[in-house]
């Protein structure tokens, strides 16, 4: 149900399984870059790690999701080239060239859009949410997944518990992932829950 990269990725259904437009609801995924930054280093985008003041939550992806698995790489006459000038304006939500062009022709082409209404409903999407302006710490600078979930539930009034799901590593909080509708209204996947981070606490570096 979740992207590639996610323990549920065997829920793929790709060209041969799918058909571009057909499908059921979107997963917005919001990653936390400085937990991105942190943990690839040298290797990370220094566009996005060396900004100053540096990014915070950034959209990784709209992702078009069946009840059960969600489809990728779907058969599309839609453009896959990405323009220039459209990456640039889509640089305030994602921070990365080849980000962009991995979400259009993975996801973005299995909506059944056009190039310029997908990236449009993505950043309605992303307006959609109401992102909370901060996050308890402990002293060590470690937050429990439960209480970010719990700020996300309270900034966004009508968003289910079992709509939004944090996604972390061993070590960081990397995504929240919420659930919406095609018409971008809150609504519960419980699979999406199922899959959330089960750690007692992890790492979110400051922005």
């Amino acid at each position: 149900m979740v992207a590639p990269g996610n323990a549920a990725s065997n829920n793929a259904r790709d060209t041969a399984a799918s058909d571009s437009g057909r499908f059921d609801f979107y997963v917005l995924s919001l990653s936390w870059s400085p937990s991105y930054c942190a943990a690839t280093g040298e290797k990370a985008n220094r566009y996005q790690c060396g900004k100053r003041p540096a990014y915070g939550f950034v959209v990784h992806g709209l992702w078009p999701q069946y009840e059960r698995g969600y489809p990728k790489n779907c058969r599309s006459d839609a453009e896959r080239r990405v323009p220039k000038e459209r990456m640039n304006a889509l640089s305030d939500l994602m921070p990365g060239y080849g980000l962009i062009i991995h979400e259009w022709r993975t996801h973005g082409m299995c909506t059944g859009l056009s190039q310029e209404a997908y990236f449009a409903t993505l950043r309605k999407a992303y307006e959609s949410v109401e992102i909370p302006a901060d996050f308890p710490r402990d002293g060590a600078g470690r937050v429990k997944p439960s209480d970010i979930e719990a700020a996300f539930l309270a900034a966004n009034p009508g968003m289910p518990a079992d709509g939004v799901s944090i996604d972390c590593d061993r070590k960081y909080l990397r995504e929240v992932r919420v659930c919406m509708t095609k018409d971008m209204r809150f609504r519960p996947c419980r699979e999406l829950e199922r899959a959330s981070c089960h750690a007692s606490s992890v790492q979110m570096p400051p922005s």
